[in-house]
């Protein structure tokens, strides 16, 4: 269900609140205050010897809440760092006591102090998975001079709407007081851990670019890649390969926009265009955008007049910092 809103018509702006993403569970947004799955929950990567040979596995393991967990294993390594492509495998499991185990195509995988022991039917010893957590090789990355500086910590006077945590990150629901039109944005962005919530309602909210097209964020980590997932451009583009880390996370956005042209009377003659990398992947690569339309439920429509960056409400805590943006010509 979407609720419309309009803000003041001096602001040239609309915005949607959703109730689609009240959540049923628990909403955890301090890595420190968490529940007992969430230490399970990340990737694992090691070498496992099979019939096939020695074989890099890399296994996102997803808490789904009370001790409920699914494993979804990648021959090659994980999603952006070597996985060969191929669907995946995807495993179910309950915890039990503090066991949790995975039966899959190379064998039985137990999770213990953050390592997967993986066994053959007969017991025998096939590898062994580390957890690892990985970093975006792009986060922290300081603006270049010139840059018009959005958030830096020192407060929120750049937004409409910005309002922040004790600690100084920025909440959803923002729109910046500059619009742009051609640039590169940088974005950092942590989403929530609710892990008995399901598809959008889990760690919803989203980028829209000019206020016009959205980069999907959502709480994706193990799913498949969708246009309505993480690092998606809604309604339009799956993204390439789902770079989505596990919740609580800090994970970037690095977005190169090229806006629509337009002649003197109004009319479209080029469309607007835009690459993007997740987490240092690139994900979309030059990407033709409708330039008659916006996406779905983005809060300005399509046009020649810059536009903001607008950060979507739809009632999740996600968190941002390190917000900046390059002008283009």
């Amino acid at each position: 269900m979407h609720v419309f809103c309009r803000l003041p018509a001096s602001l040239g702006l609309a915005f949607y609140v959703t109730a689609t993403c009240l959540a049923h569970g628990p909403t955890y947004t301090d890595p420190a205050q968490t529940d007992a799955d969430f230490a399970i929950q990340g990737e694992y990567v090691g070498t496992l010897q099979t019939s096939e040979g020695a074989r890099k596995v890399g296994v996102q393991v997803v808490a789904l809440g009370d001790g409920k967990f699914l494993a979804v294993g990648y021959v090659g390594g994980l999603p952006g760092d070597g996985w060969d492509g191929k669907p995946p495998e995807r495993v179910e499991s309950q915890r039990v006591d503090r066991l949790v185990s995975f039966a899959g195509k190379y064998g039985r995988g137990t999770i213990r102090e953050g390592r997967m022991q993986v066994v053959n039917p007969e017991g025998g010893d096939v590898g062994t998975l580390e957890r690892i957590v990985r970093q975006s090789p792009t986060l922290g990355d300081k603006p270049p001079a010139g840059a018009v500086i959005l958030l830096d910590g020192t407060g929120v006077d750049a937004w409409q709407g910005g309002r922040t945590t004790e600690d100084g990150l920025l909440m959803e629901g923002a729109t910046s007081q500059r619009e742009f039109g051609s640039h590169r944005l940088h974005l950092e962005f942590r989403l929530p851990y609710q892990p008995h919530d399901r598809g959008q309602a889990r760690g919803n909210s989203g980028i829209y670019v000019q206020g016009r097209y959205e980069l999907q964020m959502l709480d994706s980590f193990g799913l498949e890649g969708k246009d309505n997932e993480c690092g998606g451009i809604y309604t339009v583009k799956a993204p390439a390969v789902n770079m989505c880390y596990p919740p609580l996370s800090w994970q970037t956005y690095d977005i190169d926009f090229t806006a629509a042209k337009y002649d003197e009377s109004g009319k479209l003659l080029e469309n607007p265009r835009i690459s993007a990398r997740h987490n240092g992947v690139v994900v979309h690569d030059d990407i033709e955008l409708p330039g008659n339309q916006s996406t779905r439920a983005a809060p300005r429509q399509a046009g020649p007049q810059p536009g903001p960056v607008y950060l979507q409400n739809h009632g999740c805590p996600v968190r941002y910092r390190n917000i900046w943006v390059v002008e283009k010509p």
